[in-house]
This record gives C-alpha cells, sequence and structure tokens, in this order.
C-alpha cells in the first residue's frame, strides 16, 4: 500500500463544456491506466447520456499510479464530478474527499457563472487550487485575457495558472507535476477509530451497492462489521479496493486513500450520500459533518402512452430507483391518462435524464405533466402542508396563505445583453436585482426569483437573449408568501385532471390562454361544439371553442315554405344538443405534449 505522503487526492471542477473530461481522458492515458485498446473518449463517463451530451452526470473515481521527476511514484485519486448545477450536493461531498483541485477554464470563453460557483465551493472546504487554462488550441482561445480574468474574477494567481490543450494533449505533464508538487498529501490516522466518507454508490447487478468511500480516519479491512452513522445501519465488509480501470481488491483501505468497499448492501437508497461509515464494535464518537438529506425540488407526473405499458413503467422505474438514489417514486392516477407515477428530480436535467433514460433504455413511450415545484399551504386552523401535485391542493376558502421555494440566480454575460436579460428575470418575477462587473465588459448579475418560474423554460430563454454567451447558476435560498391558485383545463365541461397546474395568479391567464389554444389546435373537431376553457375555481379566465361538423340538412329542399327548412335545422340543432351531452371528446396524445410545450414564443 502507498505511503500517506505518496497519495494525492483531486478533482476537476469546471463550467460546464470547458473540457473537464477531456482533461480527465489525457491525465489517465499518460499514466498509462488503460491499454489503448481498451480506452475510449469521456472514460469515465459510462452512460451513453454523458458521451452524447457532453457532461458528467454520476461521480466517477480512478486511482492514477504516476511517477513524477523526483522519481517518486504517487498514487493520485482523481474523483470526477457533475458539472450540473442540480447535482450540486454530490459535488460537495466528492470535494469533502479531496485536497485540491484543478479549477480549468476555457481559454476561448473565459470565467463563466459556475467557475465562480464551483470556486466558493473549493473554498468553503479549504482546498488547493491549481488554476489550468484548456483549450489554447482554438483559432478563439485568448490566453492572456483568460488569465487577466483569473486574476481579477477569480483572486487566484492567473501568472501561475498552466495553459493546457487536453484535446491536442499539448502541457498534460505540467498539470500531474503540479498536482504533485503544490497539493498536500492527505492527513489522517491510521490507528484512530475508522471515520469513512460516502461521497458516491452505484448498483452491480451481481454483488448489490459499490459504495465509493474516501477514509479520513482508521483501517478498513473485509469482515469487519461496520455501521452507517446516520442510518443506523449495520452490514459485514465483503471486499474492499481502489479503482483502476477496473475495481482493484485490496487487503485493507487505510487513511487518506479513496476507494470502495462492497458489504452486502441491497439498495442505493440505502446509502446515504455524505453519511459516514464505522465500526460496529468501537464507533467513532461523531460522525464527519455536512450531512444532508437529499430532497428532490421539481416533480412531475410519468404515464405511458400506452396504458398497457403500466407493468413495464414500474418495472423500468424501479431498475432506475436501484442505481439512482435521488429519484423518488409514488403511484398516482389520472383520469386521462389512466396509472403512472408521480416522481420527484434533483432539476430539470435530472428529469430530462430520467425521461430519456426510460425512453431509450426500456424503450417506453411516456406523457410527462408540466413541472411544479413544492409549495407550503397554511390553513387556516393552522395546519401546514405540503404540495406538488394539483389533485392535493385544498379548498382555496380553508387556505390562509400560501409559500412557494426562491432561488438567487446568478448570471454572468456579456455587458450588451444586459438589458433583455433584466427584461427577461423581471417578467419572471424577480426581484432585488444585483450588478457587479468582474471585469470590463462582463456583468455577473444576481437576481432573486421563484423556482417555480425557472424550471418551466427559463434557461433556454435566457441562451436566446443573450446568443448562447449567458450562463446561469443558482441556488435555493428558502421559501416565501405567494398568490397561489389552481389552474383547471376544462374540455366540454369536464376537467382534466393531467392539464391541472399550480400557478401564481398573475401568470395564470397567460398559461390558461397558451393551454387553451394549443388543444384548439390538436383536439379533432365532432359532430358537436367544444368549448375549451381555462378556470380558477368556478371563474373561466380563457376560452376557446372547435366548431361542429355540419351537414346540409335543407340541400334536397328546393323551393317550398321557409317553415320546412327551418324545421329540418331546429330538428338538427335538437340532434347536436343531446348529442354533446352524451358525447365523449377523445384528447389525443399530442395534445398534452402541445400544452407542455413553452409559450413565450407566442
Amino acid at each position: 500500500m502507498p505511503k500517506q505522503e505518496h497519495i494525492r487526492n483531486f478533482s476537476i471542477i469546471a463550467h460546464i463544456d470547458h473540457g473537464k473530461s477531456t482533461l480527465a481522458d489525457r491525465l489517465i492515458q499518460i499514466c498509462g491506466v488503460v491499454s489503448q485498446r481498451d480506452f475510449q473518449n469521456q472514460f469515465l463517463d459510462n452512460l451513453y447520456l454523458e458521451r452524447e451530451r457532453g457532461i458528467t452526470i454520476k461521480s466517477q473515481a480512478i486511482t492514477l499510479p504516476y511517477t513524477a521527476e523526483d522519481g517518486q511514484t504517487y498514487h493520485l485519486n482523481l474523483i470526477d464530478t457533475p458539472g450540473h448545477v442540480d447535482f450540486s450536493y454530490e459535488v460537495s461531498r466528492a470535494l469533502n474527499s479531496c485536497e485540491g483541485v484543478l479549477l480549468v477554464v476555457d481559454a476561448s470563453q473565459g470565467v463563466e457563472a459556475q467557475t465562480l460557483a464551483n470556486l466558493y465551493l473549493a473554498m468553503e472546504h479549504d482546498l488547493n487550487i491549481i488554476p489550468v487554462i484548456n483549450k489554447i488550441d482554438l483559432p478563439s482561445a485568448d490566453v492572456e485575457e483568460a488569465r487577466r480574468q483569473i486574476t481579477e474574477d477569480l483572486g487566484l494567481d492567473g501568472d501561475e495558472a498552466i495553459a493546457i490543450s487536453a484535446k491536442d494533449n499539448i502541457n498534460i505533464p505540467a498539470v500531474l507535476e503540479a498536482i504533485v508538487k503544490e497539493l498536500p498529501p492527505p492527513v489522517g490516522d491510521s490507528d484512530e477509530k475508522l471515520q469513512a466518507l460516502i461521497f458516491d454508490a452505484q448498483y452491480d447487478p451481481y454483488r448489490g451497492t459499490v459504495i465509493y468511500i474516501r477514509i479520513k480516519e482508521g483501517t478498513l479491512k473485509p469482515g469487519e462489521h461496520i455501521r452507517f452513522m446516520h442510518t443506523e445501519q449495520e452490514y459485514k465488509v465483503e471486499e474492499v479496493g481502489l479503482f483502476g480501470a477496473k475495481r482493484e481488491a485490496k487487503p485493507q483501505l487505510t487513511a487518506g486513500e479513496v476507494g470502495y468497499v462492497i458489504a452486502g448492501v441491497k439498495n442505493v437508497a440505502d446509502t446515504k450520500v455524505g453519511d459516514t461509515i464505522t465500526h460496529q464494535k468501537q464507533p467513532a464518537d461523531k460522525p464527519l459533518p455536512g450531512f444532508t438529506e437529499i430532497k428532490p425540488v421539481v416533480f412531475s407526473s410519468i404515464y405511458p402512452v400506452s396504458t398497457d405499458d403500466y407493468p413495464e413503467l414500474a418495472d423500468a422505474i424501479d431498475k432506475l430507483m436501484l442505481n439512482d438514489a435521488s429519484l423518488t417514486a409514488a403511484k398516482d392516477s389520472s383520469g386521462a391518462l389512466g396509472f403512472g407515477f408521480r416522481c420527484g428530480f434533483l432539476g430539470l436535467l435530472h428529469l430530462e435524464v430520467v425521461q430519456e433514460r426510460l425512453e431509450r433504455e426500456f424503450g417506453l413511450s411516456l406523457i410527462l405533466t408540466v413541472p411544479s415545484v413544492r409549495y407550503r399551504i397554511y390553513t387556516n386552523d393552522g395546519e401546514k402542508m405540503e404540495v406538488e401535485n394539483p389533485s392535493y391542493y385544498p379548498d382555496p376558502s380553508t387556505i390562509d396563505y400560501c409559500e412557494e421555494p426562491y432561488i438567487r440566480a446568478s448570471i454572468m454575460m456579456p455587458e450588451r445583453y444586459i438589458g433583455s436579460v433584466m427584461t427577461l428575470c423581471l417578467e419572471r418575477r424577480g426581484e432585488n436585482s444585483n450588478m457587479t462587473y468582474p471585469s470590463p465588459g462582463r456583468v455577473d448579475l444576481s437576481f432573486e426569483l421563484p423556482l417555480a418560474e425557472v424550471i418551466y423554460d427559463f434557461y433556454d430563454k435566457l441562451k436566446t437573449v443573450t446568443q448562447g454567451y449567458g450562463s446561469f447558476d443558482y441556488d435555493i435560498i428558502g421559501y416565501r408568501r405567494t398568490d397561489l391558485a389552481r389552474l383547471d383545463i376544462l374540455v366540454n365541461s369536464e376537467r382534466v385532471d393531467a392539464l391541472s397546474s399550480l400557478v401564481h395568479k398573475e401568470r395564470a391567464r397567460p398559461r390558461a390562454l397558451h393551454a387553451v389554444k394549443k388543444l384548439r389546435d390538436t383536439i379533432p373537431r365532432q359532430q358537436f361544439k367544444i368549448a375549451i376553457q381555462g378556470a380558477i375555481g368556478s371563474t373561466i379566465i380563457a376560452r376557446s371553442t372547435i366548431g361542429a361538423f355540419r351537414k346540409d340538412v335543407t340541400s334536397k329542399c328546393y323551393g317550398g315554405d321557409i317553415s320546412r327548412k327551418r324545421k329540418l335545422l331546429e330538428k338538427q340543432k335538437a340532434g347536436k344538443k343531446r348529442m354533446k351531452l352524451v358525447g365523449n371528446v377523445p384528447i389525443p396524445q399530442k395534445a398534452f405534449l402541445a400544452v407542455l410545450q413553452s409559450d413565450t414564443d407566442e
């Protein structure tokens, strides 16, 4: 086993698409962990979705043996973290397992919103930071400007930043030498009581849950009995080891090392990220700080297009939840769509990833309801309710007041887009704006926004109004009072529960107009008029009508008295009225999908 002074634990942090996974690939290749034949780009990204989108969704770890210029062989433990804001808690636990980070900045794009957010996260954990400027091979690269931004925006020494091209393998050895020389070795006593931090877990169909750990204090060996300090569960260790190209079993893990433990844990949900592992017989005095339960913030119901596919959907969600402890699901039903599941997600990207995996890995066709957030509702008799499903919204006469979650959004962009971005934020009920100029021509705009206004299509609109140059990061700041209402959509005077949503009263009419217009365009015409209405309680706030097919019943009347024609028309009118009372309006699946599409282009 390596000595502690020859271990370096580090992570790579960056804004999305600044070359984090590509740099990890080059480090893996130079250290010779994988043969050239077995190597593939984005080596640590196991999901096909990660490869297609160029993002990291699941945290990974790998041990890199590196012989430095001083002749010593070092074990570099790279903990690869997700880059997206949805997974910020996982990132914080991964950073807690490190002593230092590589902060990657794109030479053509410079410092962006998540670069700052990740820097502050690293500073909170008191980590050593090595700035790296990537993509110097691009024609648009401006290395000196990137150095200046690192100095002025981040407060680091831009002149010390290592200029590299991960894609073209330029100057990568300098990064490895910087890791060895500038990052401290881990501290911890292998003779102390065991404290091991869980920073991730994944499911192996043959072995159960593989738990990713960083040993802070003590030693862990196979055969020992361990306890999870927050969940109070106890297990017997079957295997411990390090991460190479594949898992490598070892006789023990000691303080300072990053590795894995297999202990017959049947379900990933039983291992909470941030929990502390200790020995059953000689437990540590207290768990490691910083543990919080991961709570979903975005909710949506998932239904199969064909009701016959419900058993397959239930099976698929069970399998996904084996690997994704942050996904929550409860059975749900709808009069229009049948049986489905009400699911909770960490954010909109998490929702998209789950939807795409269900559709592609399990071959399912799905319908998702409008994403919503969890509201707090206080009733007149002092009771507090948490509601994210419109079906459970109580009678408005019993409600004292409602609260909704707010976020603080940080938006970085070139100065010329400030007007259009402020307009977008104010349209979404933004308040308490704050503006700083980290460098000439660049603005960091801070806004407090309701989360419900952001999850719908805010990020798409931000990218549109800033022509792709705006970058966005946020954190949740708590709940505030709001004027909430349940918007119902009625088709032929019948409520369609799958289209109900909880909205702010100011936004109710535009949302209702959008829904009735989309339904009018997609529901096929019948033999009778169909009224499509948006309503809050008994108040109709939007309406559209689908005209009826009309047979010309007077065509056979040529000449004769007008009363004969009128008699035929009255007979037709009575028939249509009777048909409307008993007629059933079939709503096609494309109508539900159309309502969910963005309405701000109209």
